[in-house]
């Protein structure tokens, strides 16, 4: 049992160093750019080696954006839980998506600013993904069903919400040498903003 339990985790190691390497080169030269043995190459295994844990790059990528977006809705969650006031649960996820692209700029790069194949796109609805933005869109229907806000159009102000937060987050990682104020200061004048422009 225990040499099975070690096995396991060799592999789910394995596994993970893959989709590290994998991601950074995305990132770095662009997912068209990138062979499975130029993975294989960086993690210093032959391209067999990934065929036994991906189908192909295509189910790589797959699996690198479902695991990122798993992430942060289980992050965003565990924010939420900690207040039962709708629009302070709204801050807190706002700021917490915020966070996670700081903490993880390679991984929210490749999610949410790398150009992706179409079928990505159009496969949102089955998703980690929407798992994701479905954390922030419950937490505007309670505000909304608390008539919190200055409109009823749950889809409308989730999408803003979300424009928003992304366009700081983006920024702030793309470009980190430009003479921000403090950046914890800015990132609350932002959340604040949106969320002002939403209240009813």
């Amino acid at each position: 049992m225990v040499s099975r339990n070690r096995q396991e985790s060799g592999k789910e190691n394995l596994r993970q160093e893959i989709m590290d390497a994998a991601r950074e080169l995305f990132v770095a030269e662009g997912y068209a750019s990138v062979s499975m043995r130029k993975i294989a190459d960086k993690i210093g295994y032959s391209p067999t080696t990934i065929y036994l844990y991906f189908r192909d790059k295509s189910d790589l990528l797959h699996q690198i954006c479902e695991q990122t977006f798993a992430h942060l809705a289980q992050n965003i969650k565990s924010i939420q839980q900690l207040s039962d006031n709708p629009l302070e649960k709204l801050r807190s996820g706002l700021r917490e998506y915020v966070h996670f692209g700081l903490k993880n700029p390679s991984q929210y790069e490749i999610v949410f600013i790398t150009p992706l194949p179409h079928q990505f796109e159009s496969d949102f609805s089955e998703s980690n993904g929407k798992v994701a933005f479905d954390t922030m869109r419950d937490v505007v229907t309670e505000c909304v069903l608390d008539n919190l806000l200055k409109t009823k159009d749950v889809e409308l102000i989730s999408q803003t919400l979300w424009a928003g937060i992304h366009g700081i987050t983006s920024i702030l990682i793309k470009h980190e040498h430009f003479p921000f104020v403090e950046r914890d200061k800015l990132i609350d004048n932002v959340i604040e903003t949106l969320i002002a422009g939403t209240r009813a």
